[in-house]
């Protein structure tokens, strides 16, 4: 890194006329935006510049070593934000180097590389008015509350208490371009074979895939490469930068179709998850992204000569990661969800590769950080080595009905997990374990299909939330314990619900998926699993997760998280 302009007195331009801060209110804490693994809140009020330059100092203060690489990524406060951290570290002695543009995975390459700590400032999947910040130790190592938030969270508070950040040792800031040694890197870990080519649809979503993919994917000449937003505007003039929720992939299933692509990719805001839909449209679990991934990093591994991979899967994961990893030769390290967490078990059993249900896949040839790009080149480099369609390569690591994840809203969420707790040990046969929430694995060779099932009840770290999971062998039993289980677990005085009610809601006559026109149906499936659809009255159903979707005046209303027809 070359030296900056220095100002007169020795410091940065910008840390120079920046000494003071406008003080919050007496009662005033950061308690609201430092989460369990991150900085988040809206920005201008939670995440202001005078909070943002506070953390920034109290960041450096608490790194061993004064380097530094700060980035942002295209919301509209991002470039204020992430100017006001860097003035905060300057001020506190840190050797800060400006990385612009930036997604959070290559931000995490960049720590990587130069061993330096890191700031992203993104709020990931967030509306537009959100912002955040993303921290890590040099290497890309992580950080939580336990391990260093909540002692940076009471730096940065004490700066905004006296209204002043104390200059200390020689600052200074300057550019680094970060994008070509992260496109060589994820092209050094995956090479996509050139023995076919594939036309790929990838939708930024205004986002940070739009500067990321064009030189990680659109360089590869066995890739045509087919844009979708890519123009970076953090307002998000089309859609949310959120592939989770399924309306969000309308427009990439569509272009998919209509293009004759062989798969789309759909990533979120700072460009560090991806999900992906198949040549017919239909989005791809991510935890058979997971076992897919997993079966190619564990065979790469054992022929390098290690004896037993270890992968790391969060608890929400399906069975079939932990199948096909045993399969492949290598170990499951189950884990909580959390992406520090994730990266911590992967560090301590030197762990191959980690995958999340919620689309964040970690590499440890990649620092052990997760990468959507590169968990795309995996599925890229995995679709050339075959002949066949992306369906047919994920089928098989995709074989049980799985509810999704069901957020029930509940007046006292521990109250509810004793609920649900004491009613499992009714079942003899089950295995129950409270690493994270409540797990209970009811699946044994010895039982009939129809009574193997598992599922995962856990509560969320900021909302008064429950999160199902289930998952079985057969649809109807799966259809059957989410119900009973949701039956247990909600409270009758919660008229609200946050996701799909699957308690018994009357449906309106009138309208039946036989309404629907045949060629209409024949191109229709579940939005929330890919699932063929029934008719049954008022509405379709999916044959595999047994969700309703209503039809209106003959046409079908296919919501992701919705499966019965809403209450007025």
């Amino acid at each position: 890194m070359t030296d900056p302009a220095r100002s007169s007195d020795g410091t940065s331009p910008a840390a120079a006329d920046q000494d003071t801060l406008a003080p919050p209110a007496p009662t005033e804490s950061l308690s609201s935006i430092v989460k369990a693994y991150d900085v988040r809140g809206t920005a201008g009020t939670q995440l202001s510049v005078d909070v943002a330059r506070a953390l920034g100092a109290a960041f450096a203060d608490f790194l061993e070593s004064p380097e530094l690489i700060v980035a942002h990524d295209m919301r509209v406060s991002s470039p204020e934000l992430s100017r006001a951290v860097i003035e905060g570290a300057v001020r506190r002695g840190a050797i800060v180097a400006d990385a612009g543009l930036s997604s959070t995975d290559q931000m995490y390459c960049a720590s990587g590389l130069h061993r330096a700590a890191g700031v992203m400032v993104t709020a990931s999947h967030n509306p537009a008015p959100d912002n955040g910040l993303k921290l890590c130790l040099p290497g890309a190592r992580p950080i939580s509350r336990g391990t260093g938030l909540d002692e940076i969270r009471r730096g940065a508070e004490a700066y905004l208490a006296a209204a002043e950040i104390p200059e200390r040792g020689d600052g200074r800031s300057e550019p680094l371009d970060t994008l070509p040694d992260y496109a060589r890197t994820l092209h050094d870990l995956v090479g996509v074979p050139t023995r076919r080519p594939l036309r790929v649809v990838v939708d930024a979503a205004n986002a940070m895939a739009g500067l990321t993919a064009p030189v990680v994917l659109g360089s590869l000449e066995q890739v045509d490469l087919i844009p979708l937003h890519f123009d970076l505007d953090g307002t998000f003039p089309n859609h949310r930068a959120d592939p989770l929720d399924r309306e969000t992939l309308r427009e990439l299933q569509a272009t998919v179709l209509r293009e004759g692509a062989d798969l789309g990719l759909a990533f979120d805001g700072d460009a560090d998850r991806c999900v992906v839909v198949d040549e017919t449209g239909t989005p791809v679990p991510p935890s058979a992204v997971t076992a897919l991934i997993a079966r190619r990093e564990v065979e790469r591994a054992r022929a390098a000569g290690e004896e037993r991979p270890a992968v790391v899967a969060n608890l929400v994961s399906s069975r079939h990661v932990t199948e096909t990893v045993l399969e492949a030769g290598g170990d499951v390290v189950r884990a909580p969800v959390g992406h520090s967490l994730i990266k911590a078990i992967m560090a301590e059993h030197d762990a191959v590769f980690g995958g999340e249900h919620s689309a964040h896949y970690y590499f440890r040839d990649f620092f052990s950080a997760d990468s959507g790009m590169l968990a795309a080149l995996h599925v890229l480099a995995a679709l050339a080595e075959t002949d066949g369609p992306l369906s047919a390569l994920v089928a098989e690591h995709d074989p049980y009905p799985s509810s999704g994840e069901i957020n029930s809203l509940v007046r006292d969420a521990e109250e509810a997990l004793d609920r649900v707790r004491e009613h499992s040990t009714s079942w003899r046969a089950a295995q129950i374990d409270e690493l994270d929430g409540l797990t209970v694995v009811h699946w044994d060779e010895d039982l009939a299909p129809e009574d193997r099932w598992w599922f995962s009840l856990r509560s969320s770290n900021t909302e008064p939330l429950l999160r199902l999971n289930v998952e079985a062998e057969e649809g109807t039993t799966m259809a059957r314990i989410r119900d009973e289980i949701l039956a247990i677990a909600r409270d009758e005085d919660d008229a609200d619900q946050a996701g799909p009610d699957a308690g018994a809601i009357e449906l309106p006559a009138g309208a039946s998926g036989a309404d629907v026109p045949s060629w209409v149906r024949s191109r229709l499936r579940c939005p929330d699993c890919g699932g063929e659809l029934r008719d049954v009255e008022a509405a379709l159903q999916c044959a595999d997760c047994a969700r309703r979707h209503p039809v209106e005046g003959g046409i079908p209303v296919l919501i992701a998280g919705r499966h019965d027809v809403p209450t007025a």
